[in-house]
Parts: C-alpha cells; structure tokens; sequence
C-alpha cells in the first residue's frame, strides 16, 4: 500500500484527525496549514509538517510515517529538522511525531537522541496499539483502517462507513473520509477494481446523490487552487505544485500570475 500517498491526504483534508491522533483538540487544526516540505540544496524531504498560520507559541509539527524498517529514520528526521530550522528560522517551538504500524517496525538506534523522546519533544504512535477499531474516533479508525488485514479490514471499513454516515454532520468531510475509505480499501483489495469496492461496500449508490456530485466537483476545484499560494510560500516549484496537486501546468501558471497583479 502507498502509505506516504494515503497519509499525505488524510492529513492534507482532514489535519483534525491529525491532532486527534496526538491527544489534542480537532479544532486545532484550523491554526495550522499542512505540507510536505523539501529542503532546500538537499535530498531531504520531510514527509509532512502542520505550520502555525499564526502566532509564535504554537508548536511545528513535523510528521514521519514509516512503514518499514529504517535504521537511520531519526538519524535523517533530526538532520532534516536541524535544516529546515537553519533555513527558516521559525519562532515558534517543534515537535515530532513518528508513526509506524507496530513496535517491531521501530528499531532505530536512539542513544543519541534520547532526550528528545524523554522530554516528549518527539513522540512515538504505534497504530496497532490504538485500540480496537470500532472503539475508536471515526478520524482515527479511518488511520487505523490502513493496517487491518483484509479478513478484519472488511468488518472494521463497512462499520466505519457506517459510522462516518451517520456521526459526521459536514457533508464536505463526510465525503472527504468516505473517499479515504475507499482509497485504503483499493490499495487493500488489489484484485478489485474501485467500482467492484465500491459495490461491496455500499458505495456506490451514495456517490449517485445529487450532493455527493456537487461537492466532489467543487471540492476538487477550489481546494487545490486554494491550495497553490500556500505551497508557494513553503518554497515548491511551480512544476511541484502541479504535480503534486494533479493540475495542468498551464493553470497553476495562471494563478500564480493572478496573484502577483
């Protein structure tokens, strides 16, 4: 499963899970933008980073997802902090978080950062040991969802369909959380295609309604073209932000073009 893609999404839509997930508010999110951000003249890339929209108490927040084992993850997460925080400077305090699916993906060396985790300056989320799903937030199961075997996966997503269907009033997240479902649910099931999940799960009468139409068409418009200034001022390329948010080249140009006038 392209775990860094689903990621990058959920926290990119819905920064509330994010917050969820560390034991904040979700309305935290609304003080915060969300990105993954390059560093500049390196190979570095942070996976995500929430960036304070104002204000200079409230923390960064730097985001690795990791999937695999990694002998050098806080090796490269602390260089690549380290850098970022040379280049920009920012006032206010970080933090980190590292998610792994379980405890045994976590086998890094520390002993040269062991304060960090002692202080809660980074902190460590193993999704396994979240809790049983159906327990759980709909935000957080949804994350959750992404490490069910496929025998539980079945279960826990028509459940947390339901949930979402029934528990989230916002037609706009509604729809946000029931498309993430369903990209987990492909990566899952790769010998279904999305219109046979789709019929498996009750999906596909929902995305028959009027409503869901409207709001897939208009979400899709405005939230990428919303999102360029922001990702401009983090310092991605124009070729970037085209790529990264799935628009043709020529239309970011213009908008970027809008915007200097």
């Amino acid at each position: 499963m392209k775990t860094d893609s689903i990621f990058y999404r959920l926290f990119k839509e819905l920064p509330s899970i994010f917050f969820e997930l560390i034991g904040d508010s979700s309305q935290t999110a609304d003080d915060y933008e969300f990105s993954s951000v390059e560093i500049k003249q390196t190979a570095f890339r942070i996976d995500g980073v929430f960036l304070p929209v104002q204000g200079e108490d409230n923390p960064i927040y730097f985001v690795e997802v990791q999937f695999q084992t990694d002998e050098e993850i806080y090796l490269r997460l602390f260089s690549e902090v380290s850098l970022y925080l040379r280049q920009n400077k920012p006032k206010n305090p970080w933090q980190g978080i590292v998610i792994y699916p379980s405890r045994i993906i976590d086998t890094a060396d520390i002993n040269h950062y062991k304060e960090f985790f002692q202080s809660g300056r980074v902190n460590v989320i193993y999704l396994d040991e979240l809790g049983e799903t159906t327990s759980l937030p709909v935000g957080i199961a949804t994350i959750k969802l992404i490490i069910e075997d496929e025998n539980t996966a079945i279960v826990s997503a028509r459940d947390l369909i339901a949930r979402t269907q029934q528990q989230i009033n916002s037609e706009s997240q509604q729809r946000q959380l029931l498309e993430l479902i369903e990209t987990i649910l492909v990566y899952k099931f790769p010998q279904m295609n999305r219109k046979e999940i789709e019929e498996m799960f009750g999906l596909s009468d929902l995305k028959q309604t009027r409503v869901y139409q409207e709001g897939v068409e208009e979400g899709k418009e405005e939230g990428r073209i919303e999102s360029i200034p922001r990702l401009l001022k983090l310092g991605l390329s124009i070729e970037q932000i085209a790529q990264g948010l799935d628009l043709d080249l020529e239309e970011v140009k213009r908008q970027v073009e809008n915007q200097n006038q």
